[in-house]
């Protein structure tokens, strides 16, 4: 491929009109990255089963809002920038649409400003897109053979970042690619949306979480946002190179740190997707002891002390460099597995107060306001769903935070599983509370009056506080 565009590079020099059949060649491009990227992520659309843990932008949307989950993305698409599938054409393509020989300043910064444009114009539709059509797989989600097929799906992914296997568009259509386009501003442009496609496979896994969001908050606002966001992220190196000429740092050992912690956290959102469906697999890491931390904390050390070793003998002449395959390999296996009990304790309650009973949910909202009417109680109600995240985490987080169960003991508790949403009772209790995002957490006092409100995940302590405010009154 870099031989091809350099090839392309000299034509470009000279200016010589590109008259290639382009057409055929971006459909198969298009289909292999919608194949590679927006179905997998669609196919989360969602879903969320596996909780706002496996995802980093799920985890900064629910607790910190749009704006931060934006930046979010930027970060995200910077960090597929580094992955080695991008990470070395920079300097290629940048000279391809001219930039670098743009004669000034001004003339290369807005050659790499339209190329990055090209790339957001390629991945901005994808988040409409996801907002608009996230409902379509909601209720198939819950299916427990659908979650296994997710689970592998990062399994595959998690491998390939591993070595296992490359995860990129076959080289003829990348060589077709590269020939598209040509100098100036349109050559930009449409370099821009060919370096979407041939970067697709490497910012799947980025992506998906990202997705996944969007598509179970059908904010269309968010997604064009978040999207945008990421595919300026994944130009800045682009822009800086073509803009002001710098070199570029050359790849290296600190490209394999980037793939080894990539792969270990691909691993970790297969376990967590099983995690948060089946109770069985959640009850192997549901162990709020400091011991169980302190063990897992300790396993995760001595994997990632063996990655550090595998990235430093990867150096250039490095002594070690025979030990390169081996470290790699001896800490794929410490490194998951700490990862994956570490995390799943850490939002655990480490307390042994256990003197409080669970929350005793009631799953009819009839039953439940008459019960609270009657015992002069106020009342809970919490509307969730299986493929909500934030949900999950109240389940698995908030509520049964002794504090939590303690001061939730004077109300009664009403769940209303929401996962159907096009059931008739669903929605007329949607309808007859205003709920138009999951989760939603009301309060009501004793008269049923609605004294609060969460639309999205609420740490322990802040609940508690809210219940305890209500009880006082």
């Amino acid at each position: 491929m870099v031989a091809t565009l350099r090839r392309v590079t000299r034509r470009n020099t000279h200016r010589q009109a590109l008259r290639l059949p382009r057409t055929p060649t971006l459909a198969l491009a298009v289909l292999i990255a919608v194949a590679v990227v927006a179905m997998p992520a669609l196919a989360l659309a969602e879903a969320q089963v596996s909780g706002s843990e496996s995802s980093r932008f799920a985890q900064v949307y629910s607790q910190h809002g749009a704006t931060f989950a934006v930046l979010a993305s930027f970060v995200s698409g910077f960090i597929a920038s580094l992955t080695p599938c991008v990470y070395p054409m920079i300097p290629i393509t940048v000279s391809i649409f001219g930039a670098t020989t743009a004669g000034t300043r001004r003339r290369g910064a807005a050659l790499s400003l339209t190329f990055v444009l090209g790339i957001a114009a390629l991945f901005t539709p994808m988040g409409i897109l996801s907002a608009l059509t996230g409902k379509l797989m909601g209720s198939a989600l819950s299916n427990a053979f659908v979650v296994c097929g997710l689970a592998l799906l990062f399994v595959a992914l998690s491998a390939s970042m591993f070595g296992a296997f490359e995860l990129a568009l076959p080289s003829s259509v990348n060589n077709r690619l590269s020939t598209v386009g040509g100098v100036g501003f349109r050559g930009a442009f449409v370099m821009g949306l060919v370096m979407g496609l041939i970067a697709a496979p490497c910012t799947g896994p980025f992506l998906t979480g990202m997705i996944t969001v969007i598509a179970s908050s059908k904010n269309v606002a968010l997604g064009s946002a978040s999207l945008f966001a990421f595919a300026l992220g994944l130009g800045v190196l682009f822009f800086i190179a073509g803009a002001f000429a710098v070199a570029l740092p050359k790849g290296g050992a600190w490209m394999m740190g980037i793939k080894w912690a990539s792969g270990v956290g691909l691993a970790y959102m297969a376990f967590a997707t099983l995690r948060d469906r089946f109770e069985s697999v959640r009850a192997l890491v549901s162990h709020p002891s400091y011991a169980f931390g302190i063990t897992a904390g300790c396993i995760l050390l001595f994997g990632l002390g063996l990655g550090l070793l595998h990235v430093a003998a990867e150096r250039r002449k490095s002594p070690i460099a025979h030990l390169s395959k081996p470290a790699k390999l001896a800490s794929i296996l410490p490194a998951v597995v700490g990862c994956t009990l570490f995390v799943s304790w850490l939002p655990q309650s480490h307390t042994s107060d256990s003197s409080a009973p669970p929350i005793a949910w009631t799953t009819s909202e009839s039953e439940g306001l008459r019960k609270a009417a009657a015992e002069g109680r106020p009342t809970l109600i919490d509307f969730g769903a299986e493929w909500c995240a934030a949900c999950k985490e109240l389940e698995h987080e908030t509520f049964p935070d002794p504090a939590v169960r303690s001061a939730a003991a004077k109300f009664v508790a009403i769940h209303i599983d929401a996962t159907d949403d096009e059931n008739a009772e669903v929605r007329q209790l949607q309808a007859k509370y205003r709920v138009v995002g999951l989760p939603t957490v009301l309060l009501l006092d004793r008269s049923g009056k609605e004294v609060a409100r969460f639309v999205e995940f609420i740490k322990p302590p802040a609940f508690a506080a809210a219940l305890r405010t209500v009880t006082s009154d």
